[in-house]
């Protein structure tokens, strides 16, 4: 029994956001060690589901660095990282695009075994995301992303069809490049009028000692977030996360959030609860 009330107490408060958020899309980002880890990959598969039966736009954008790593160092392919971004020379950029693919269709294998209808796409495709060079140190088929097509996303999700995009866009010289995953999500999630974004890694969010996650900040204004960055609490890996949480802002998204993928149910525990679990950065 007591059991039974605590489910029915959970229910009870996701009610609010459920209705709040019927309708509106959310972007989700999905990459790094956790999509790697089957557990927590079904988790966050499973949470996207619930969230479409519960009547919001789930869009979900992915990764697959380690997958690639395995892959480029099978190929006996070189392995450079330049600030956190992949060199990627046109043979490498074959496997990623390669191995994006696989990555792809698992995922929309596993959310459609849950009970959802979920669709692949590579931004390459139909010019969905177009590209360019990206400025700065040569990376090789590294792009920039410099305008998303959200037609068949809009046509998908307003059929109730998850949309599951690899971060793969187009040049206008038809040369494809590797696109960060941070800021594939980010630019669609501003081009779609997201309502939230979601950055789903594999630590709690920003903290300020990194290795103590009781310093979790909670929530964060836009204008915290940069002091933040400014002064060096926020380092390393978490800067772009955060840097493409700051663009959704700046584009117009309400909230966006950092969240522990590795968490039992961590989305439907940030979006559906009234404490949440990671951080949370808002206007202001």
């Amino acid at each position: 029994m007591e059991e039974a009330i605590k489910k029915s107490q959970v229910l009870s408060e996701a009610l609010p956001y459920i209705k709040k958020f019927f309708g509106k899309v959310v972007v989700i980002k999905f990459g790094g060690s956790a999509l790697h880890e089957k557990g927590s990959r079904e988790m966050v598969m499973q949470d996207i589901v619930f969230m479409r039966y519960a009547g919001m736009k789930p869009v979900l954008v992915h990764g697959g660095g380690p997958n690639i790593n395995e892959r480029l160092k099978e190929a006996n392919i070189d392995i450079k990282f330049v600030d956190g971004l992949r060199v990627t020379c046109e043979k490498s950029m074959g496997v990623v695009d390669s191995v994006l693919t696989e990555v792809n269709a698992e995922l929309v294998n596993e959310i459609n075994s849950f009970g959802g209808e979920a669709f692949g796409l590579s931004g390459k495709e139909n010019n969905m995301v177009s590209a360019v060079k990206r400025d700065g140190a040569d990376l090789g088929f590294v792009g920039s992303v410099e305008s998303v097509d959200t037609t068949i996303l809009n046509r998908l999700t307003d059929t109730n069809i998850i949309p599951v995009v690899c971060p793969v866009g187009k040049g206008k010289d038809n040369a494809l490049y590797n696109i960060n995953a941070d800021e594939a999500a980010s630019n669609i999630a501003v081009a779609l009028n997201a309502e939230k974004f979601v950055l789903l890694t594999n630590v709690e969010g920003v903290m300020k000692n990194k290795d103590d996650s009781g310093t979790l900040f909670h929530s964060l204004t836009m204008e915290a977030t940069g002091h933040l960055i400014e002064t060096g609490v926020i380092d390393g890996g978490m800067v772009p996360k955060v840097n493409a949480c700051l663009h959704v802002l700046k584009g117009g998204v309400k909230k966006a959030h950092i969240v522990n993928a590795m968490l039992s149910h961590a989305l439907l525990l940030e979006i559906f609860t009234d404490k949440g679990i990671g951080t949370e950065i808002v206007h202001g």
